[in-house]
């Protein structure tokens, strides 16, 4: 009887290869996918983060930052700073700073805006997550696809982690994996990890640029009690309040006001509250995708935030947010972050006239829901030169 071991040993390693061909090369286009944004009218200038510390130069996070203004518009105005993609797979904060890119309009004062805050973060998705590497958002022109992104830094531009976790400067112990999650490692230092490094870029930024308000855009978990909710250092507890009140009044939705808890370190609404002169504030909307509980982790989940067995979770009590069969589509979380921008600066002005920040053509929660967030997006095709951009 003839032996086929030989065989049936190629067979598993031509099939070996096979799949690590091709998920490798899934991988390499995740990872290297360029994501056009087209800057609008409001656009002054655009910086890398290195421009404040040469110590991220060379590394994925040198990330983009848009300065949206007028000539002479910062004289006398403030100055504001939105993060979105602190956490890349919480995508309607990258979509909200992406639209306020392409859209709006400063009057008075300056806007800076980093659209993926965490670039590394965007490049990979959670191990056995099982994750869609992308999505797409139709528009009127087509459809523009983003990557989906992780909570932490890609390990391929931050290895190994620590045992313990050790934050800068607090010492608190943190988890292992903490090291790479960029609302874990604020104010950041300059000889850490590529992530701490980032953030310390950031708080440079917002030292030099006399940066009075940050907004860090996040979603979360309905499982997860901060939701829903600005969360305030006690320097924006004021604000917060009074955004809060505005937003549930005049805007279609209500939005509560959490205080940022002083022993939890590294939180960017701590840290940067603590070691510069900006009042930050950080927006939280629902992601059924989040969820422990969900079915299955697809873009449909992602786009509509729609899932039975989350659902399910919440008839049994165990959700902090309501969920029915609208689910939480990405135009309503998208939408939620945009009109709590306009009424935060708007609340910001009225208490700070001396330096008013003054924005304008940003779509509302009401018309992202009516058009959809894609309508808002311009076309990378009919860019204006000097306006194309990739994240």
């Amino acid at each position: 009887m003839k032996n086929y071991g030989w065989l049936r040993k190629s067979i598993f390693l031509a099939a070996f290869l096979l799949v690590f061909i091709f998920s490798g090369l899934s991988f390499y286009r995740s990872r290297h996918l360029k994501e056009p944004l087209v800057a609008g009218d409001g656009l002054l200038e655009v910086k890398k983060l290195s421009h404040y510390f040469p110590g991220i130069k060379g590394s994925l996070n040198d990330a983009n930052i848009y300065v949206l203004g007028k000539e002479n518009s910062g004289a006398g105005g403030g100055a504001a700073l939105v993060l979105g993609g602190s956490h890349a797979e919480e995508p309607a904060g990258r979509l909200a700073a992406w639209l306020l890119v392409e859209n709006a309009l400063v009057e008075a004062g300056r806007v800076f805006v980093i659209a993926t805050a965490n670039p590394s973060a965007s490049t990979s998705t959670r191990p056995g997550g099982a994750y869609p590497p992308d999505y797409e958002i139709p528009t009127p022109w087509g459809r523009q696809k983003f990557r989906q992104g992780d909570r932490w830094s890609n390990p391929l531009d931050q290895w190994p982690d620590p045992e313990v976790y050790i934050h800068y400067p607090s010492r608190q112990q943190l988890a292992y994996m903490d090291i790479r999650n960029q609302n874990r490692t604020w104010p950041g230092r300059p000889d850490g990890t590529m992530t701490e490094k980032t953030c310390y870029a950031m708080t440079q930024l917002i030292t030099k640029e006399k940066i009075d308000l940050v907004i860090d855009l996040h979603e979360a978990e309905l499982q997860y009690p901060v939701i829903s909710t600005i969360v305030a250092h006690q320097k924006g507890e004021d604000l917060a309040a009074l955004a809060s009140m505005m937003i549930s009044s005049e805007e279609g939705f209500n939005i509560g006001v959490e205080y940022s808890p002083a022993a939890l370190r590294g939180l960017s609404h701590r840290e940067i509250g603590d070691h510069t002169q900006a009042i930050p504030l950080l927006l939280e909307t629902p992601e059924p995708f989040l969820d422990a509980t969900r079915g299955r982790t697809d873009r449909s989940l992602l786009l509509t935030g729609k899932d039975e067995f989350v659902m399910k979770a919440g008839r049994h009590g165990l959700l902090f947010e309501k969920l029915d069969e609208s689910g939480w589509p990405i135009d309503v979380r998208v939408g939620r972050h945009l009109s709590s921008i306009i009424q935060i600066l708007r609340v910001w002005t009225e208490l700070h006239p001396d330096r008013p920040i003054l924005m304008e053509n940003v779509p509302s929660y009401a018309e992202v829901i009516a058009r959809g967030t894609g309508y808002y997006l311009k076309n990378p095709d009919r860019a204006p030169a000097g306006k194309l951009f990739y994240e």
